[in-house]
């Protein structure tokens, strides 16, 4: 009998769930046998230095790069096998991957638009310019956008297929704080109405104080340690998400915090 579920029915099963997963470049561990699962819904942040193995982890979340060894699943599929299946339900943002910067933003998000198979593209991207305030610049090439612009444009296409999952890196990064927040606001809003899952990687850690239900840290490769921003404060004795983001890149573990630091429950 078969027993396989349809993915859009297994909402109890996690949105990404990695096991074991390893990551060598030229006989280097940039990630070393990693284990966690992310449940539907939520916004987890993935957190640590330069070096941690945060791009590569969501790399091969992504199914841009594969894994040396372990099982890597994304809304129910193992994407070894099956990333197919996922591709089209998934998305990713970063300020630091530009667009062809002689196309404009409508020419842009229309070739986003239909390299996942969007229906009625030309209202999907007006739809979004106008959620995201970027009407005036459809017309613009992207090249010619200020940085707050290009985020925007850069969000845009994270959404232009009503992704179940989201993938951030470094949604904020450069921008003021008024952008910043806007774009903040922006992703709750998506995420509410949605019911999406964002996985998060930012260094600023006042973002992951306001956004996170859960966050991993990892060092040198290897999750070190995980929880809610608050629980992993109150771990670490600490006062601010930042505070621990240093103990964690300095390897310092919440096992070292003396009693007398730690809050009183």
């Amino acid at each position: 009998m078969d027993t396989t579920v349809a993915p859009r029915e297994a909402m109890t099963d996690p949105a990404i769930a990695l096991d074991g997963v390893v990551k060598d470049y030229d006989g280097n561990r940039a990630v070393g046998e990693i284990d966690f699962a992310i449940r539907r819904g939520s916004v987890t942040g993935l957190l640590g230095g330069n070096g941690a193995g945060k791009t590569t982890t969501i790399a091969m979340i992504m199914g841009l790069v594969l894994p040396t060894a372990g099982s890597i699943r994304v809304l129910g599929h193992d994407m070894l096998r099956e990333r197919h299946k996922v591709l089209h339900r998934v998305n990713f943002e970063s300020p630091y991957v530009e667009m062809p910067m002689r196309l404009t933003v409508r020419q842009n998000l229309t070739v986003f638009a239909n390299l996942y198979g969007v229906s009625r593209v030309r209202a999907r991207v007006v739809e979004l310019a106008e959620a995201l305030e970027l009407t005036e610049v459809l017309d613009r090439p992207s090249g010619r956008l200020s940085a707050g612009q290009k985020t925007r444009v850069s969000l845009a296409k994270a959404l232009i297929n009503t992704p179940e999952l989201l993938l951030l890196d470094e949604p904020t990064a450069s921008l003021d704080p008024d952008t910043a927040d806007w774009i903040r606001s922006r992703l709750e809003d998506y995420r509410r109405e949605r019911g999406a899952t964002i996985l998060l990687a930012s260094h600023n850690m006042a973002e992951v104080e306001r956004m996170c239900d859960d966050v991993i840290m990892m060092r040198k490769g290897e999750v070190v340690d995980r929880g809610a921003p608050q629980e992993l404060i109150g771990r670490y004795g600490r006062t601010t998400m930042e505070d621990v983001f240093l103990d964690v890149a300095r390897g310092r573990s919440s096992a070292e915090v003396p009693d007398a630091d730690r809050p009183a429950s």
